[in-house]
């Protein structure tokens, strides 16, 4: 069997049968050099390749800034949610419904806010000083959720019922545009 690098096992022990290895304490010189290495890489920036750095696609930044927000924001879980598609009917459009869960929150402790492109939601509970607890298993949070809308993304509505907190989407159709673009002569 061969020997691939350095080993920390050496030598056979007193009282070890024979053949046997016994730990070799490992050299500072080896173990500073992967503290070294190790810190080297860790506090390295980290680079991400862009898939909007193609040259075909012009006029992308908006929405790679937008895909970087979105993964900064979707790792806070609270409070839970659940998005899904309304079908069409005789009287609506389909629609896309944001469901969160937002137990114990009151109405006045909850706000929802178009902020440009965002539909972003508030959750505010005060703490109640003259309360004395036993047992505190439920605390007073506050929390901040933020959905990114594509143009053109209209807010019906929201409703609080049994602890969850519904908003309405519709979702508008999309126009087809086409243009045809006319060619100057520099003759």
């Amino acid at each position: 069997m061969a020997s691939v690098g350095p080993s920390i096992f050496s030598g056979t022990g007193a009282g070890a049968p024979a053949g046997a290895l016994r730990p070799r304490a490992p050299t500072t010189k080896c173990l500073s050099a992967d503290i070294e290495g190790f810190a080297r890489d860790r506090f390295l920036p980290m680079t991400r390749v862009s898939p909007f750095g193609h040259p075909f696609l012009l006029g992308f930044d908006e929405i790679e800034q937008a895909l970087d927000r979105v993964s900064k924001a979707a790792n806070d879980g609270y409070p839970p949610y659940n998005i899904e598609r309304l079908p069409r009917t005789e009287q609506e459009p389909e629609r896309l419904r944001i469901t969160l869960a937002v137990a114990g929150f009151t109405l006045d402790q909850l706000d929802v806010m178009l902020e440009e492109n965002q539909l972003v939601v508030r959750g505010r509970q005060i703490e109640e000083r003259e309360r004395q607890f036993l047992h505190r298993g439920i605390a007073a949070r506050q929390f901040q959720r933020a959905f990114l809308l594509a143009d053109g993304m209209k807010v019906l509505g929201a409703d609080l019922s049994n602890g969850l907190l519904s908003i309405d989407l519709v979702r508008p159709d999309p126009e087809r545009v086409v243009r045809k673009i006319a060619i100057a002569s520099r003759d």
